[in-house]
Order: C-alpha cells, then structure tokens, then sequence
C-alpha cells in the first residue's frame, strides 16, 4: 500500500504557554531598549519598553471606561502604530480584539459589530475614500448626543467609539485621551487582570467569508495566533534586531500574527512603511531602515518589482520573508530572491481558522522546493489530505486538505452549527481548499472545493456577494465566479438575471454595490443573460460560466504553485 497523505510537523521547540501581555511584558524585559514599532508614515518609534508601558496605560484607559476581560473591541483601521498598539492593550485586559476590515463599508460593518456584540470601536476619522466616523454616525446617529455611554437603537452593544487622530467629534473620545481617564486604582487592575487570565482564553476575532451569507467569526486565543506568529518567525529566521517591513495589512492575520506576533517573540522590530500599501513607501522604507525581512502577497512584490523607480533603491539590507495569501507565482518568487536579495524568502499556506500558517517553506529547502510548493508542515501540526469520504488519499493524489492541532480556532463566535460543519469530532479543520502532498512531505494547492476567489490577497466567496446582489430589486438570479486575473490573480465576475421587463446597466449594478460591500468584492465583470447553464438537478455550473467568460475576454490562466 502506498504511504499516505498524512504528515506530522516536529515537535521541537516547545509550545509557548504564557498569553500575549505575558510576552509582551519579557520583551520589555529581554529588548527593552530595541525598537519594537516604527511607522515611518507617523514618524514614531517606540522601543519594547516604551511598547509595554502605553499598552498598559492605554489598557487601564479601557478598564476606566468599564471594559471587562471577554468584553469585545473592535479596530477598524488601516496599518498603524495605533492599531498595534490596541491590539498589545486589550491582549493585557482579556478583552478580545475584533478585527474589521478596513474596506467594510455599512451593511458589513453593521453584521460585524452586531454579530459579535463590540463594545466600543477604534476607528480613524477618515483614511482615503473611506469615511470611517461618518459611516459609523449614519449607523449610530445618536453618537453626536451621546454622553459618556453611547444608547444605539441600531448598534445596541456599542457604548464607546474612540477616534484616532483627526478633528474632534462629539460623542468621540480622541485615542490619545484614553489613557488618562485612568486612575491609580485602574493601574493597579490591569496587574491583577493579567495575572489571572489563560493563554487558552480567547483574545481574537477575525471575520473569515463564508459560502452561504454573510462572513463567519473565527475566534482565536493567546495560544493559537502566539504560538502560530512564534513558528512562522522561527521558519523566515528572525532573531533579536532584526527589522521586519510589515506592508500587508494588520487586520488580517498575517499581519498582526506573522508580523507583529512573529517580532515581539522575536525581539524584531515592526516596521509599518504606510497606512495603505504603496510599493514606493515599501521601497523607501526597506532602504531608510535598512529592514531585514519584507512581507507580502504575490501582488505585493510583482508592485514593488515593477516599481519605475525600483533599481535606485539599496534593499541589500534584506534577507529573509514571506510570501503568502494566494498562489505565488515562480517567476516572482525568483526575482525576489534575485533583486530583491532575499535569499532566504519563504512561502506560507494557511487559513484564518488555523491562526493562520500550517504549511512553510524553510530556508533549507532546496530552491524548486521553495518556489514550487507551500513547503512543509509546521511544528506541533499534523495535516492531511482526503477523499469525499474522508479517507485519507496516497501520496499525490488530490483531496481536501485538514488540519488539527494548536492553532486551530476555538470556535466561529456563537455559531455552534457552522464550527461543527468545519471542525470534526477528531478536531480536524476541514479547509476546503484542494491539495497535494508528496512522498517528500511538500504540500501544494491545486485548487479549491468551494468556489473562493482569491483577489489580491483577499478571500472572497461569490455566495456572499450573490446574497447582496439579490437584494437588488430588479434582480431575479445571481451567478458569481473568479476570473484570472495578471495583477490581482483573479477578479470577480457576476451573471445576472433580471426581472422580466426590466433593464440595468453594468454601471447601476456597480454603483448599488459601493459603499456597502468592500470594494474588492465588487465585480469588474458584468454580464446580463437569459438564463444559467445548468445540470440536470438544477445546480449552476460555474466552471462553463467562467470557461465562456475566458473566451469572450481571450483570458488565460497560467498561474503556478
């Protein structure tokens, strides 16, 4: 009988199992005086020391407002140095974090806030198009009003908004008076707070799209995202000093787990080059302070490759990082190692759900290793590959990819069916996404059992975007898939039936998706028809939807790994 498509990562070094305010606190300690953040577009720089010290006053802030441990807030923000900081804050109180998207716009934000009952929410007044403290006072009007807790009839659970930089508002609290609502005897609570919590508490939410309705809401603890940002620093090679170019954002996982959790358990500082990415702020960045790693997704460094000004920079500085969030394609992971001297770049495969990582590539692998495959499994991990049945299948044959161990999440927040439907009574996460794993233990994405969209880094699921299009009153039916795509490496495009009678154009269909669904979600791709192809049971056949669109547009899908 051939081996099996089960493979078990090593069990050395030990799972850490102190909580986030733990870690943070040695860090202080350890690097106290080593930068641990700078946001080059603030210019701050905090060291360790500095770190721990805010992170605390601005917790006892949250304690004076009357938060408890379990409590959720939320940040809704691009990259910087306050949203780290927000994040190390409520790690030190118990109060989970809530990550919200910064390109939510009003029904998302709404479902996300109400779904798992926020509090209070971090949020900038404004960040390019997005008017984050309007769109919040269209939500909760009675905020202008409001004194000391807020009373929403539409958001019932948030009683504080606090506002990052930008004018005063009313009902507004400003970010950096947060600290000094606190007295002595909040101080003193955020000791007592932190010692009685457990690294197994929940301390994360991270909205993850699903395939019926609207996103789900992962719940992570200290130990899942801790543990996860420890083994991918360890895998990219970080040590104390290092400076690690943080441009994907820090909503997502692989910002504040592999990014700002991969530095702090490494004594590595976090460099934010802006609040959005911008490939010339990443260059300038990597040059200016002489970084030594450098994150991001394919389209990421195909941008800052193909930057016009790219060859003046000096980015010898660089040796080491991570490219992950879709299939990296080979030619880019060659020049990246070529021109941008990162030798030892490593790719990354995971999902929200497992905090994220679970496959890596190592710097010891050999070069067609770490070019072509999601390397191998990470430590404490076991991972395999089944059948519909759920049997495990040989060595490279294809099957869905499961993953059990440390970093799979707790549960979907309040959601019993859906978590029971992803993680089964064995404790296996049931990913969705289709692979291969080989006799020498590399694993490699082949495709996906669901009909997901990776655009630019963003995972999109067509059921979510149907389900808003049929809110549109001349729409009867809705068919959505992903297009290949040479920037973003897939782009949506949208089928749609009218109603008898009724006319629309491609421009109305996209101006009833803006500002209510995240702009990457929206379709490039508009086509009104009679009907969808169908199979005899009645089940729409994306695949002939997505093999006539590549037709009609003379589309080609060469992506690798």
């Amino acid at each position: 009988m051939s081996e099996l498509s089960i493979v078990q990562g090593s069990t050395s070094p030990p799972l850490r199992g102190e909580t986030i305010a733990a870690a943070l606190s040695n860090a202080a300690q350890q690097w106290g005086e080593h930068e641990a953040i700078v946001s080059v577009h603030q210019n701050i720089r905090w060291t360790y020391a500095e770190l721990d010290q805010k992170a605390e006053a601005f917790a006892a802030g949250l304690v004076a407002l009357g938060l408890k441990p379990g409590d959720r807030l939320g940040v809704w923000s691009p990259n910087n140095a306050e949203w780290a900081l927000t994040q190390f804050a409520t790690a030190k109180v118990g109060i989970i974090l809530v990550n919200i998207n910064p390109a939510y716009r009003l029904a998302e934000l709404e479902y996300t806030l109400n779904k798992v009952g926020v509090s209070a929410l971090v949020a900038p007044e404004r960040f390019k198009t997005s008017e984050y403290a309007h769109m919040v006072e269209e939500l909760a009007p009675e905020i202008a009003t409001s004194s000391g807790q807020l009373k929403s009839s539409k958001l019932p659970h948030l009683k504080h908004v606090i506002q990052i930089g930008g004018k005063a508002r009313p009902g507004w609290l400003p970010f950096d008076d947060v600290a000094g609502l606190a007295g002595a005897a909040e101080r003193n609570a955020v000791a007592k707070i932190g010692a009685g919590l457990d690294c197994h508490d929940p301390i994360n939410i991270q909205f993850t799209s699903g395939t019926t309705g609207f996103p789900k809401a992962a719940t992570l603890s200290h130990h899942n995202i801790l543990n996860n940002g420890f083994f991918v620093g360890e895998a990219v090679g970080l040590v104390p000093g290092d400076r690690l170019c943080i441009p994907v954002p820090l909503y997502h996982c692989f910002g504040m787990v592999m990014g700002n959790l991969g530095c702090l358990t490494h004594g590595a500082t976090m460099v934010y080059p802006s609040d959005g990415f911008d490939p010339l702020a990443v260059l300038e960045a990597v040059e200016k302070e002489k970084c030594t790693g450098l994150y991001g997704v394919p389209t990421m460094f195909i941008a800052e490759l193909g930057h016009g000004e790219f060859e003046r920079f000096d980015l010898s500085s660089l040796r080491t990082g991570c490219m992950a969030g879709s299939p990296c394609p080979v030619e880019v992971m060659k020049q990246v190692i070529d021109r941008m001297h990162m030798v030892d770049v490593t790719i990354a495969y995971g999902m929200t759900e497992t905090s994220p990582v679970s496959f890596q590539t190592g710097k010891s692998d050999p070069l067609d290793r770490r070019v072509s495959t999601i390397g191998r499994v990470q430590p404490h991990l076991e991972c395999k590959v089944v059948d519909s049945d759920g049997n495990s299948v040989p060595r490279g044959e294809a099957g869905e990819l499961c993953t059990r161990g440390y970093s799979v999440m707790m549960s979907y927040w309040d959601d019993a069916e859906k978590t029971a439907d992803a993680i089964d009574s064995e404790g296996w996460m049931h990913t969705g996404d289709l692979a291969t794993i080989d006799s020498d233990g590399y694993g490699n994405i082949v495709g996906r059992l669901k009909d997901m969209v990776i655009r630019g880094g963003e995972n999109v699921y067509p059921r979510e975007i149907e389900e808003y299009l049929y809110r549109h009153p001349m729409v009867v039916d809705v068919a959505v898939v992903g297009l290949p795509d040479p920037k973003f490496g897939e782009e949506i495009c949208a089928w749609i039936i009218l109603r008898p009678g009724d006319q629309a154009s491609e421009e109305e269909i996209i101006e009833f998706c803006r500002g209510q669904i995240a702009h990457y979600k929206v379709p490039r791709y508009i086509r009104f028809v009679a009907e969808f192809p169908l199979t005899v049971t009645g089940k729409v056949q994306k695949f002939q939807i997505r093999e006539k669109m590549m037709e009609e547009l003379n589309l080609s899908d060469e992506r690798t790994a």
